[in-house]
């Protein structure tokens, strides 16, 4: 039976991978991007912006939000998302910090 060593981590370096691990494709980068240019709630406008179909896009959202850097709301038969100003910072003084103190700078 396979053992996860993750509990041997503690819960913000789990997060921390997290963050890592949904901006590290360069569709999510991209659609970070779009959200922080429009600084609004976007629906389907992201889908005509990328190169990807839209269940692509959905799952790249999907993603996103799963980490709580973006959040989306319904409206009617679409969901519009923008970026979760909150998490997004407490995800960038999290790797802030990191890299201070990986570098000693």
């Amino acid at each position: 039976m396979a053992y996860s060593k993750r509990e041997e981590f503690t819960p913000e370096e789990i997060w921390i991978a997290d963050v890592a691990k949904a901006i590290s494709h360069p569709a999510r980068v991209a659609i970070l991007k779009i959200l922080s240019e429009q600084n609004v709630c976007m629906c389907g406008d992201i889908v005509e912006l990328l190169p990807l179909s839209q269940s692509t896009v959905s799952q790249h959202l999907k993603e996103l939000k799963r980490v709580g850097l973006i959040k989306g709301e319904i409206d009617g038969p679409k969901v519009c998302y923008c970026i979760d100003n909150e998490i997004f910072n407490k995800a960038k003084q999290a790797v802030d910090e990191l890299f201070s103190r990986v570098c000693n700078c």
